[in-house]
């Protein structure tokens, strides 16, 4: 017996009543311009609710976004708040702490404007990869914006604001006031906040006098400031300041140097 015809393949048609194509087309237009509209509308919230960083100019914040949450994070757990933080300016600040920082967190902060495009996009697909936010990728621009205003949340609205305000700050602000800021308030252990703080409590020396092995140390440690301990190192920690030296050009550098990042 003859095998059957296969069937043809009949291609979808569109509706040929004119009052049902027009409902059609009303019902996406709607949903259009629904998703529209929602866009304008987070968009417009977005912007309208941005702090203004102008102030920072001239003015140090009297505290922050992130010390504010470990003030309520101690106090939900019956504990007073502890914050331990000198502020200093510029060029009081070891340049060996500038260079060490920079080389573990944003080594082209000197040259972007706020965002690391490269380092978004690499960030965008393994967060697409692994179907989570994981890959961090910020500079210190969008660092500073997330610790002066914003939550440590990961979602996309959050990370928006985030970009917005790293272009603000480098629009209104020096490089220099920016970096400024960011190694005084960023946290380097429980409660303690800053430079200053941080190589008086490590080191019982001035941000200014950092070795360049104390400032590796210390930019080592930001990666997870409260499990990371400058006084009594761990392997890891070791091992992250000897990239951050040899990137710094303090020693050779091997000849396979493991990513920071």
């Amino acid at each position: 017996m003859p095998d059957a015809a296969p069937a043809p393949n009949v291609a979808p048609t569109l509706p040929t009543d004119p009052s049902t194509a027009l409902r059609l087309i009303r019902s996406v237009s709607r949903w259009f311009v629904g998703a529209l509209g929602i866009g304008f509308g987070v968009l417009a919230y977005v912007y309208l609710t941005l702090p203004d960083v102008r102030p920072l100019r001239t003015a140090n914040p009297p505290t922050t976004a992130f010390i504010e949450l470990r003030a309520r994070e101690a106090r939900a757990k019956g504990q007073p708040p502890r914050r331990v933080q000198r502020w200093v300016s510029y060029g009081r600040i070891s340049p060996d702490l500038k260079r060490a920082v920079l080389a573990a967190e944003d080594d082209l902060f000197w040259q972007h404007e706020g965002i690391d495009f490269d380092q978004l996009q690499q960030s965008f697909e393994k967060d697409w990869a692994l179907w989570r936010f994981a890959r961090g990728g910020s500079t210190i621009t969008q660092q500073l914006a997330k610790n002066l205003y914003l939550s440590p949340s990961k979602n996309p609205l959050r990370k928006l604001r985030e970009l917005i305000i790293a272009r603000r700050l480098e629009a209104e602000l020096k490089k220099a006031r920016i970096l400024e800021l960011y190694l005084n308030v960023i946290e380097w252990g429980d409660g303690i906040y800053g430079a200053e703080a941080a190589a008086r409590a490590y080191f019982q020396t001035s941000a200014s006098a950092l070795s360049p092995t104390e400032s590796a140390l210390l930019a080592a440690a930001i990666i997870n400031p409260r499990a990371m301990n400058p006084t009594h190192p761990s392997n890891g920690l070791i091992r992250r300041q000897q990239l951050i030296l040899r990137r710094m050009g303090v020693v050779s550098p091997p000849e396979d140097v493991a990513e920071l990042r």
